[in-house]
């Protein structure tokens, strides 16, 4: 049994290996005064200074920010009123269609999502640009939101709800002060996922950006089209930072909500 842990340990030591080493290979570059990434000739912080003179590259990064977090606010909304819709269904069938159709979505693929977008869009007449991009962000994430608040909705208990209505509450108030309370670690659980994928995405932003809107990803793509350019390292280290540091407030966010619940199931 012994034997068999190890060699899962070094198995997965060998998976994240292959999976972070070209993220690191990349930071290293960003750190180098030469402009290749063959050889290593000084460390040096010019190539972030130039990430945060270029006034256009600023402005893309708020553009990916606001989007981040109008389609992670708003999908979070609409994910929570879904995950309720499908865990209040009485009949099974029912049910099991909005799960399947929910999941279609997730694994379905982002090529595929983006050009039916782009369609779409093209049909209706909305103009590729900020809405597009955030009305897709929007369609895309609440699927997440639904996976991650559903399990949470599904592990309450329904004496909780019996109890509150026996004390004479609306169906407000068992929503905003027994429903709501129960899942907040699945809600921000969907938030930070959903933002996440929002400002990683690039398949699917490709598709429905316009002239004159851009994204990170997709104007990361369009500089790397032109040639290797250290600006490009320094530019994709600071946002996997920004993404690590999301990962790590959902984390200790996940953690505080867990420790009140915890002790809730000790105290009897």
């Amino acid at each position: 049994m012994n034997g068999k842990s190890k060699l899962a340990n070094l198995y997965l030591i060998i998976v994240f290996f292959i999976l972070y080493a070209p993220i690191f290979y990349l930071m290293y570059y960003s750190f180098n005064s030469g402009e290749s990434m063959r050889d290593f000739e000084g460390f040096t912080l010019e190539w972030y200074s130039e990430v945060f003179q270029d006034t256009r590259l600023i402005i893309i990064a708020l553009n990916t920010l606001i989007i981040a977090l109008l389609s992670a606010a708003i999908s979070t909304i609409l994910g929570i009123v879904g995950a309720l819709a499908i865990t209040y269904v009485k009949k099974l069938r029912y049910k099991n269609t909005l799960q399947t159709l929910n999941n279609v979505l997730i694994v379905s693929p982002d090529v595929i999502i983006g050009a039916s977008f782009l369609i779409m869009f093209t049909i209706i007449g909305i103009k590729l640009g900020f809405t597009s991009v955030l009305l897709s962000h929007i369609a895309f994430s609440v699927p997440i939101v639904v996976i991650m608040v559903l399990p949470k909705l599904q592990e309450m208990s329904s004496s909780l709800i019996d109890a509150a209505r026996d004390l004479g509450a609306s169906n407000w108030d068992i929503l905003s002060k027994v429903i709501l309370p129960y899942i907040t670690p699945g809600i921000f659980a969907g938030f930070f996922m959903a933002l996440t994928y929002s400002l990683d995405d690039f398949a699917v932003t490709f598709f429905v950006t316009g002239n004159g809107f851009s994204t990170l990803s997709v104007e990361i793509y369009s500089r790397a089209r032109q040639g290797i350019s250290l600006e490009i390292n320094a530019l994709s280290t600071l946002i996997f930072l920004v993404t690590l540091v999301l990962v790590i407030g959902y984390y200790f966010v996940n953690q505080r909500n867990a420790r009140p619940q915890a002790a809730g199931v000790r105290k009897p």
